[in-house]
């Protein structure tokens, strides 16, 4: 009954994201006559959702039920085996009941607050979505399973911000925090990694049972993994810059992600390894000293903003800091109920935000005199610490030209190389493609494109390869043959293409992926 009611918890949101997915998809519920459709499904699905935690709940507050609910095996290769297991705590289960009661509320709020929005049926289903990846995350019995939800909720997250997707800036903001919250990817992938190698599973309870202290040295590199992880979700510095650019995304979703729920992610993580780090003292003074220095950040970054939400988002940063500052003197408890309240209270203030900016008759307050006075330290507020440029230039703009690098890789080479249309049409070989763009076979640089960087250098021999290749030993060999079959294939592979641009068989990719990786 107990795994019944669990499993019915985390998949009914899912099962609602699926099914206004699909049904956007075959246009049942496009438009405004669908917006009832839509919103009916979720608020019931995250409503019984809701329901079967509380019936947890006094389950666990009369009878009581064991913690660990183990499900199942999910994967299982010689030493590596990774349970469906779960974790129904103390922790735990006032985790779920507050995701699932906000969720609720912000969805019943974005009924009225996002109608006749273009996007109305996409914002439910992501949101939808985050409700069932945070209810993972928080009930997971191990990282790999708190893995797969930590996922879901990124990938919400970068959908939410990038709602407007045809504004420039909200794009550019969703990949601002979309590779930035990779580095944190690393390092939870390579504390699963390790806890595997050293400590033999990644069950909570193996984890927590690292905690001899002969075995001080792996488990502090194994902490010290997780805590990028949680330093990364909860915008901890170095990585605070993101989350003020977050704010794109409607005012629902800045609440229930950054206000309330998924900004609070790597404080729960902490407080669920407190068995591993109350152990470590040089962890636990980590977790004091960046939980400080974001809490600054926090501060003075709230003092200098002129509209309510990004004030809000500094002063959720400041809270959140102030979090990792008590568990790293050790008040884990403490940190428990105020998580619980800073949620609630801040996700109050983010729902009530656009009513107050409507009645407001004066100016916002003004920057302090004493930050003022200190013009340094005003000039450095007001930029965010530059923490934006730094990650522009460390981890956004590599990516971005690696990925331009691989797109002109792809287009000039691998489409015309299996005969696919390309940005100059569908050409049947480099040699030609030279000819025609530029009149001559002797420049190939010019026809393959100019390289940016070592991968770019990388990327501009490998087509240098490929065309001496083609024009040498293709063209010149008789090899008429081969490229009328790869021209064959390539048709065909161009339907497939033209097929999969489809909106529904996207989804319906989509969703199958998601089907495999749960």
């Amino acid at each position: 009954m107990i795994a019944l009611l669990l499993t019915l918890a985390i998949a009914l949101p899912l099962l609602a994201a699926s099914w206004i997915a699909i049904g956007y998809s075959f246009g049942w519920n496009r438009g405004e006559q669908g917006e009832r459709e839509t919103s009916r499904v979720a608020l019931t699905a995250n409503g019984l959702s809701l329901l079967s935690i509380i019936l947890l709940d006094f389950q666990a507050l009369t009878g009581g039920f064991a913690p660990q609910i183990h499900l199942g095996q999910w994967f299982a290769s010689g030493d590596v085996v990774i349970n469906l297991s779960f974790t129904l705590d103390r922790l735990g289960l006032i985790m779920t009941t507050l995701i699932a009661t906000i969720t609720l509320l912000t969805i019943k709020f974005s009924i009225n607050y996002m109608h006749r929005e273009a996007g109305y049926q996409r914002f439910f289903m992501i949101l939808s979505l985050f409700s069932s990846a945070m209810l993972l995350i928080v009930a997971a019995g191990n990282g790999a399973m708190l893995f797969v939800g930590w996922e879901m909720a990124g990938v919400s997250s970068y959908l939410l911000i990038a709602y407007a997707f045809e504004r420039p800036t909200a794009a550019a903001n969703a990949n601002r925090a979309f590779i930035t919250n990779r580095i944190g990817d690393i390092g939870l992938i390579a504390a699963l990694f390790f806890s595997f190698e050293w400590f033999g599973g990644i069950e909570w309870s193996q984890i927590a049972a690292a905690e001899d202290p002969t075995n001080h040295l792996t488990a502090g590199v194994v902490a010290l993994a997780f805590l990028i992880a949680a330093f990364a979700k909860s915008a901890q510095f170095p990585f605070s810059g993101w989350i003020s650019r977050a704010l794109e995304g409607p005012t629902p979703s800045s609440a229930v992600f950054y206000g309330a729920l998924m900004i609070h992610a790597g404080v729960y993580l902490v407080l669920r390894l407190q068995p591993l780090i109350e152990h470590l003292p040089w962890i636990m003074g980590l977790l004091i000293v960046i939980g400080a220095i974001t809490t600054l950040y926090g501060y003075l970054g709230a003092l200098v903003q002129s509209d309510v939400k990004s004030t809000l988002i500094f002063s959720t940063n400041a809270h959140v800091g102030l979090m990792f500052v008590f568990a790293g003197l050790g008040w884990f408890e403490l940190t428990t109920w105020y998580l619980v309240a800073h949620a609630i209270w801040r996700s109050f203030q983010f729902l009530s935000a656009p009513a107050h900016v409507q009645m407001m008759n004066q100016p916002t307050q003004r920057v302090p005199a004493w930050l003022k006075r200190q013009k340094w330290l005003y000039s450095a507020s007001l930029q965010r610490f530059w923490l934006d440029h730094i990650a522009d230039w460390l981890l956004v703009k590599p990516t971005q030209e690696l990925a331009l690098d691989i797109h002109n890789f792809d287009d000039r080479v691998v489409n015309r190389m299996v005969g696919l249309s390309g940005s100059s049409g569908a050409l049947t070989s480099l040699a030609q493609h030279e000819e025609q763009q530029f009149g001559s076979s002797s420049s190939k640089h010019s026809a393959i494109g100019t390289a940016r960087g070592a991968m770019g250098h990388l990327l501009q021999w490998i087509a240098s390869m490929l065309y001496w290749f083609e024009e040498h030993l293709v063209l010149k060999s008789g090899g008429e043959g081969l490229l009328k079959g790869i021209s064959f294939i390539g048709s065909y592979i161009e339907q497939v293409e033209a097929l999969l641009s489809n909106p529904r068989y996207l989804l319906l990719m989509i969703m199958a992926t998601f089907v495999v990786i749960i």
